[in-house]
C-alpha cells in the first residue's frame, strides 16, 4: 500500500472513534469541546467505590456539552433489579441516556443476583426504558472465563443470542472490545464471526498513547493475551522505554488488513486514555481524525 493511500485509509478507521473516561479522569478535563469531534461517543466506566452520584454528573456534563454518552452497566457489580432500574433511570432522566455497554465486569464474585451480560438484557429493563443502543463485548483473543479450554464456542453461543436479542427488541447493538496490539489477530477474529453467521458491528479498542511501562501493566491486569508480545518485544529495546508508545504502526497495520479484506473491516475505533484523555485525542487529531463523523455501525 502506497503511504499516502495508507495515510488516508488510517485516517478513515479513525473517523468517528469513541473513547473512554471515568469520572475521576473527565473531572481534569477543562473543555471537552476543544478536545474531542462534535457528537463523539463518551464511554463512562464503571469503577466500584465510585458513587452513582459521580458517574450521573459525568454523564450530564458530557451531554450538555454535545456528546453521545453510553455508561457501562457490569453485571457483577450490580445487587438486584431495582438498583438496575434505578441507575438507568437516573442516567435517562438526569443526563438524557439512552444507551449503554452492558458487560459481565471484572468481579470474579458477584455483588448480588447478576453474574452475566446476558441476565441483564434477559431482565428487559433497558428495553422498558426505551434504550435504543446497546453494546456488549468482544473478545478477540478469547474469554479464559467462558471458555477455559481456549476455544470460542461458548463465547460465540453467548453472541448469536446477543444478536438474536438484538433483532427481536428492534435495539442496535455491536461488539466493543478490550484494547489489543495484533492488527492481524483482530481482522482473523472479526472474519471469523462472519464465518460463524455473527454479524454485528466490531468496535475495535485501541490503546491510546501511554508510556510502555503502564501499557504493560493494564494489559496485564485486563487480561490481554497473545498480542501482549508485540509490547514485550519493543520493551526489549531500551531506547524505546525512554519515549511513549503510539499506536501508530497498529493502526496502520489496520489500516493495510482490511484494505486487503474489507469484509474484517471494524465498524469504529474505541480508544483507551490509558496515558490521559488529551494525549489519546490529540493523537486522533494527528492522525486525520476530524469533526466528520463516519458512518459506523
Amino acid at each position: 500500500m502506497k503511504q499516502s493511500t495508507r495515510i488516508a485509509a488510517s485516517a478513515d478507521l479513525l473517523q468517528g472513534y469513541s473513547i473512554e473516561v471515568m469520572p475521576r479522569t473527565a473531572a481534569k478535563i477543562d473543555d471537552f469541546k476543544t478536545l474531542l469531534p462534535v457528537g463523539t461517543r463518551v464511554y463512562i466506566a464503571h469503577i466500584d467505590g465510585t458513587p452513582i452520584e459521580d458517574m450521573v454528573t459525568t454523564a450530564r456534563r458530557l451531554s450538555r456539552d454535545g456528546f453521545e454518552v453510553m455508561p457501562h452497566f457490569p453485571a457483577r457489580s450490580i445487587p438486584d433489579l431495582a438498583t438496575l432500574q434505578d441507575w438507568i433511570s437516573r442516567y435517562q432522566t438526569e443526563a438524557g441516556v439512552k444507551q449503554a455497554l452492558v458487560i459481565a465486569g471484572g468481579n470474579k464474585k458477584p455483588v448480588g443476583e447478576f453474574t452475566s451480560s446476558i441476565e441483564l438484557l434477559q431482565s428487559g429493563a433497558f428495553h422498558k426504558a426505551g434504550f435504543t443502543r446497546l453494546h456488549v463485548a468482544g473478545h478477540p483473543e478469547g474469554n479464559r472465563d467462558i471458555d477455559p479450554d481456549g476455544s470460542t464456542a461458548q463465547v460465540n453461543a453467548a453472541l448469536r443470542w446477543k444478536a438474536q436479542h438484538a433483532k427481536d427488541t428492534g435495539v442496535e447493538m455491536a461488539l466493543v472490545t478490550q484494547f489489543m496490539f495484533d492488527a492481524g489477530g483482530a481482522t482473523d477474529w472479526i472474519s471469523g464471526l462472519r464465518r460463524d453467521g455473527i454479524d454485528l458491528p466490531v468496535h475495535l479498542g485501541l490503546a491510546g498513547p501511554a508510556k510502555l511501562q503502564t501499557l504493560i501493566k493494564f494489559a496485564v491486569a485486563c487480561g490481554v493475551g497473545p498480542s501482549l508480545a508485540v509490547l514485550k518485544k519493543r520493551a526489549r529495546d531500551l531506547s524505546k522505554l525512554l519515549v511513549p508508545f503510539e499506536p501508530d504502526d497498529i493502526l496502520h497495520d489496520l489500516a493495510r488488513h482490511t484494505q486487503t479484506n474489507p469484509d474484517a473491516s471494524p465498524a469504529q475505533l474505541h480508544l483507551f486514555p490509558l496515558g490521559g484523555i488529551k494525549a489519546s485525542a490529540e493523537w486522533a487529531s494527528r492522525q486525520g481524525a476530524g469533526h466528520l463523523r463516519r458512518v459506523a455501525g
